[in-house]
Protein backbone atom coordinates (compact mmCIF):
# COMPACT_ATOMS: atom_id res chain seq x y z
CA UNK A 1 0.00 0.00 0.00
CA UNK A 2 1.45 3.37 -0.97
CA UNK A 3 0.88 6.76 0.64
CA UNK A 4 -0.16 9.90 -1.20
CA UNK A 5 3.20 11.60 -0.62
CA UNK A 6 5.08 8.76 -2.32
CA UNK A 7 2.77 8.84 -5.33
CA UNK A 8 2.97 12.63 -5.81
CA UNK A 9 6.74 12.67 -5.37
CA UNK A 10 7.17 10.17 -8.20
CA UNK A 11 4.59 11.85 -10.41
CA UNK A 12 6.57 15.09 -10.53
CA UNK A 13 9.73 13.30 -11.59
CA UNK A 14 8.33 12.30 -15.00
CA UNK A 15 6.99 15.61 -16.31
CA UNK A 16 7.61 16.04 -20.03
CA UNK A 17 9.32 19.19 -21.23
CA UNK A 18 7.37 21.59 -23.47
CA UNK A 19 8.36 21.24 -27.13
CA UNK A 20 8.21 24.79 -28.42
CA UNK A 21 7.95 25.79 -32.05
CA UNK A 22 6.31 22.57 -33.26
CA UNK A 23 3.34 24.02 -35.20
CA UNK A 24 0.41 26.26 -34.32
CA UNK A 25 -1.78 23.43 -33.05
CA UNK A 26 0.74 22.56 -30.31
CA UNK A 27 -0.09 25.80 -28.45
CA UNK A 28 3.57 26.88 -28.49
CA UNK A 29 4.05 27.23 -32.23
CA UNK A 30 4.83 30.26 -34.41
CA UNK A 31 6.75 32.57 -32.00
CA UNK A 32 7.22 29.83 -29.38
CA UNK A 33 6.36 32.07 -26.43
CA UNK A 34 8.89 34.77 -27.35
CA UNK A 35 6.42 37.41 -28.50
CA UNK A 36 7.05 39.22 -31.78
CA UNK A 37 10.25 40.83 -33.05
CA UNK A 38 12.98 42.53 -31.07
CA UNK A 39 16.28 41.25 -29.73
CA UNK A 40 14.60 38.93 -27.23
CA UNK A 41 12.81 37.11 -30.03
CA UNK A 42 16.00 36.39 -31.99
CA UNK A 43 18.18 33.32 -31.66
CA UNK A 44 21.43 33.39 -29.68
CA UNK A 45 20.83 36.68 -27.91
CA UNK A 46 22.06 37.60 -24.49
CA UNK A 47 20.76 40.75 -22.86
CA UNK A 48 23.05 41.81 -20.07
CA UNK A 49 21.69 42.83 -16.71
CA UNK A 50 20.81 46.53 -16.59
CA UNK A 51 20.44 46.92 -20.36
CA UNK A 52 17.62 49.35 -21.19
CA UNK A 53 17.24 48.92 -24.95
CA UNK A 54 19.78 51.54 -25.99
CA UNK A 55 18.75 54.14 -23.43
CA UNK A 56 21.60 55.06 -21.10
CA UNK A 57 21.42 52.63 -18.18
CA UNK A 58 20.50 53.86 -14.72
CA UNK A 59 23.92 52.99 -13.30
CA UNK A 60 25.56 55.14 -15.98
CA UNK A 61 23.17 58.08 -15.56
CA UNK A 62 24.35 58.76 -12.01
CA UNK A 63 27.87 59.85 -11.01
CA UNK A 64 30.17 57.70 -8.95
CA UNK A 65 30.21 58.73 -5.31
CA UNK A 66 32.21 57.84 -2.25
CA UNK A 67 34.83 55.26 -1.48
CA UNK A 68 34.61 51.66 -0.32
CA UNK A 69 37.06 49.97 2.02
CA UNK A 70 35.71 46.53 1.05
CA UNK A 71 38.91 45.46 -0.71
CA UNK A 72 41.09 46.54 2.23
CA UNK A 73 39.14 44.84 5.04
CA UNK A 74 40.88 42.30 7.26
CA UNK A 75 38.95 39.04 6.98
CA UNK A 76 39.25 36.17 9.45
CA UNK A 77 37.77 32.80 10.30
CA UNK A 78 36.22 33.39 13.73
CA UNK A 79 36.53 30.87 16.57
CA UNK A 80 35.10 31.39 20.07
CA UNK A 81 36.62 30.37 23.41
CA UNK A 82 33.59 28.13 24.03
CA UNK A 83 34.54 26.10 20.92
CA UNK A 84 38.13 25.70 22.17
CA UNK A 85 36.86 24.61 25.59
CA UNK A 86 34.51 22.03 24.07
CA UNK A 87 36.76 20.48 21.40
CA UNK A 88 40.28 20.41 22.89
CA UNK A 89 41.92 18.82 25.94
CA UNK A 90 44.10 20.73 28.40
CA UNK A 91 47.73 21.20 27.33
CA UNK A 92 46.93 21.00 23.60
CA UNK A 93 48.59 23.26 21.05
CA UNK A 94 45.88 24.69 18.81
CA UNK A 95 46.63 26.11 15.36
CA UNK A 96 44.69 26.56 12.12
CA UNK A 97 45.19 22.94 10.98
CA UNK A 98 43.91 21.57 14.31
CA UNK A 99 40.85 23.84 14.06
CA UNK A 100 40.27 22.70 10.46
CA UNK A 101 40.48 19.01 11.45
CA UNK A 102 37.86 19.56 14.18
CA UNK A 103 35.60 21.37 11.66
CA UNK A 104 35.70 24.73 13.43
CA UNK A 105 36.97 26.57 10.33
CA UNK A 106 36.08 25.71 6.71
CA UNK A 107 39.56 26.04 5.16
CA UNK A 108 43.07 27.40 5.71
CA UNK A 109 42.77 30.35 3.30
CA UNK A 110 42.12 33.05 5.92
CA UNK A 111 43.84 33.70 9.26
CA UNK A 112 42.03 32.76 12.47
CA UNK A 113 40.66 35.26 14.99
CA UNK A 114 39.84 34.16 18.53
CA UNK A 115 36.85 35.85 20.18
CA UNK A 116 35.86 35.77 23.86
CA UNK A 117 32.39 34.19 23.64
CA UNK A 118 32.26 31.56 26.37
CA UNK A 119 34.64 30.64 29.18
CA UNK A 120 38.05 29.03 28.98
CA UNK A 121 39.21 27.01 31.99
CA UNK A 122 41.77 24.74 30.29
CA UNK A 123 45.44 25.58 29.85
CA UNK A 124 45.88 25.79 26.07
CA UNK A 125 48.55 27.04 23.70
CA UNK A 126 46.70 28.92 20.97
CA UNK A 127 48.27 30.04 17.68
CA UNK A 128 46.10 32.50 15.78
CA UNK A 129 46.38 35.50 13.50
CA UNK A 130 44.49 37.80 15.87
CA UNK A 131 42.74 37.91 19.24
CA UNK A 132 40.14 40.16 20.79
CA UNK A 133 41.53 41.81 23.92
CA UNK A 134 39.19 39.88 26.24
CA UNK A 135 39.98 36.57 24.50
CA UNK A 136 43.72 37.25 24.85
CA UNK A 137 43.26 37.99 28.55
CA UNK A 138 41.13 34.84 29.04
CA UNK A 139 43.72 32.56 27.41
CA UNK A 140 46.58 33.96 29.52
CA UNK A 141 44.43 34.03 32.69
CA UNK A 142 43.66 30.29 32.27
CA UNK A 143 47.42 29.62 32.30
CA UNK A 144 47.80 29.10 28.56
CA UNK A 145 49.71 31.13 26.02
CA UNK A 146 48.44 33.21 23.12
CA UNK A 147 50.80 33.12 20.14
CA UNK A 148 50.76 34.62 16.67
CA UNK A 149 50.89 32.50 13.49
CA UNK A 150 54.68 32.14 13.70
CA UNK A 151 54.55 30.77 17.26
CA UNK A 152 55.89 33.94 18.92
CA UNK A 153 54.00 35.58 21.82
CA UNK A 154 51.14 37.70 20.48
CA UNK A 155 51.37 41.44 21.08
CA UNK A 156 48.79 44.07 20.21
CA UNK A 157 50.17 46.99 18.18
CA UNK A 158 50.93 50.21 19.99
CA UNK A 159 48.11 52.76 19.72
CA UNK A 160 48.70 55.46 17.13
CA UNK A 161 49.33 59.00 18.28
CA UNK A 162 46.40 61.28 17.74
CA UNK A 163 46.94 64.51 15.88
CA UNK A 164 47.13 67.50 18.19
CA UNK A 165 46.67 70.99 16.85
CA UNK A 166 49.43 73.42 17.61
CA UNK A 167 48.41 76.65 19.20
CA UNK A 168 49.05 79.70 17.03
CA UNK A 169 52.14 81.70 17.90
CA UNK A 170 51.43 84.77 20.00
CA UNK A 171 52.68 88.11 18.69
Amino acid sequence: MSSIHTITALAGAHKRSKRKGRGDSSGKGKTAGRGTKGSKARVGTYIRRGYEGGQTEVYRRFPKRGFSNFLFANRFHVVNLADLEAHFDAGTTIDATALHEKGLIPDLKLPVKILAFGELKKKLTVQAGWYSKTAHDAVTKAGGSAQNDEGKPFEFPKPKKKFEKREPAKK
